[in-house]
């Protein structure tokens, strides 16, 4: 792959519905179909700075080998790059949306290019530094593809280039970047310092510290009414199909504490940088910080020899599936993709998946409620012919330190 992207779309000739058509329900009401193409609407700029899913779990769960030729939502491009360290033949990241695609090209070009490990977790764990701006100008922008230097030299809404990000922190920025920094916002105005939490010496600190300071706030009438809306987590990335599974027959209050709790309580700070992006809106900048795989010291040599073997696509994923050859691929990553869709997008996914699969392929996605929802929607000629990996799939929902989703899945093909 060279420089300008194998197989990279032009960005600027996309079709601007590629994101609404994906999301907005064609069988909703006229009300709910306003809210669908608001979230399509919030939903083509950046939203994740930073992949909200564990990818040392999925690694667990996909049991990637050398032979593995894996394909995943792109997102921010954490977890492609992240599986890069178990050794797969190669990883297709694909994405909708065209920041997503940009800032994965980004991170390529860097491994690529930059001199050292200390610049590059300058530039992308740090992501606050003045020269970063000249990194990018001098060691980057000459080896990027056209389409995505574009949107990194192309200004926002305050007239800064968004590249600016890596000057003044990126992992403020995007739908998520805002949200928890509104999060952060209310947690002021009810006198919360969320900094106690990151301060914690122990789990028994930590839960202390949430009982007392985080907890009380799901109780208030303005936060209860607050999360009923559909348009208020927007900023998770959740749109409104995804909300009704999330919220059940409880109010969304709840549900929300009780994710949170787990992000606090049950995985030590230390370990855990998915509550470092929560509490502290970046990484922790210790010697021994909890980072993601793909910024870890220790992977750094590995990352520059096989990240020639990952691509990162705006593509929608069901065609890019329906395109491969049959039983050519062996591990996929769906993240929460399915819980937008009907039943019979369902039955279009996994038929093209199990088309594309070669014997033993694993298929692993997340759920914003608890149990797969492949049962009793997906067809049942399809669904038998994989294998629910129920054991394994418990383990890893109870280990998956973004804390976020009801359920981590995985299905292998019989």
């Amino acid at each position: 792959m060279s420089d300008t992207g194998k197989g990279i779309p032009d960005m600027a000739t996309q079709p601007k519905r590629i994101i609404e058509d994906a999301v907005v329900r064609k069988d909703a009401n006229p009300s709910e179909k306003l809210l669908d193409k608001a979230f399509a609407l919030a939903f083509r700029g950046l939203v994740y700075a930073q992949i909200w899913e564990d990818p040392v779990v999925d690694m667990e769960g996909l049991e990637i080998t050398p032979d593995s030729r894996l394909m995943c939502i792109a997102s921010g491009s954490c977890n492609a790059l992240s599986y890069l360290t178990a050794n797969p033949a190669s990883v297709t990241a694909v994405d909708l949306n065209h920041a997503h695609v940009a800032l994965g090209q980004l991170k390529i070009t860097a491994i690529r290019h930059l001199p050292n490990y200390e610049r590059f977790h300058r530039f992308f764990a740090h992501a606050d530094h003045k020269e970063n701006a000249e990194v990018y100008q001098t060691m980057i922008a000459p080896h990027l593809d056209s389409a995505s230097r574009a949107y990194w030299e192309k200004r926002d809404l305050t007239g800064r280039k968004r590249i600016s990000y890596f000057t003044r922190g990126i992992y403020r920025k995007g739908l998520l970047g805002n949200f928890i920094g509104l999060a952060h916002i209310f947690a002021r105005i009810y006198k919360i310092d969320l900094s106690k939490v990151l301060a914690a010496q122990s789990l028994e600190e930590q839960r202390a510290v949430f009982e007392r300071e985080l907890a009380p706030v799901f109780d208030k009438k303005f936060i209860r009414w607050l999360t009923d809306q559909p348009a208020s987590l927007f900023g998770l990335g959740i749109p409104p199909a995804q909300f009704e599974h999330l919220a059940g027959d409880e109010r969304m209050a709840e549900v929300l504490r009780r994710r949170l709790e787990k992000l606090a309580c049950d995985f030590e700070i230390k370990d855990n940088y998915f509550a470092w992006q929560a509490f502290g809106r970046g990484y922790d900048r210790s010697e021994s910080a909890p980072l993601p795989p793909y910024l870890q010291r220790a992977h750094w040599e590995a990352m520059r020899e096989r990240v020639e073997r990952l691509d990162v696509l705006r593509a929608n994923m069901v065609d890019w599936i329906g395109a491969r050859p049959e039983a050519s691929m062996d591990r996929f990553v769906l993240l929460d993709a399915q819980d937008w869709m009907n039943n019979a997008q369902l039955d279009d996914l996994w038929g093209r998946i199990t088309r594309a699969s070669r014997p033993g392929a694993r298929v692993l996605f997340r759920t914003a409620a608890e149990p797969s929802l492949l049962p009793g929607r997906l067809d049942e000629a399809i669904l038998s012919r994989w294998r629910y990996l129920d054991e394994t799939s418990a383990d890893l929902t109870r280990r998956d330190r973004s804390s976020i989703y009801g359920g981590v899945h995985v299905y292998e093909l019989k």
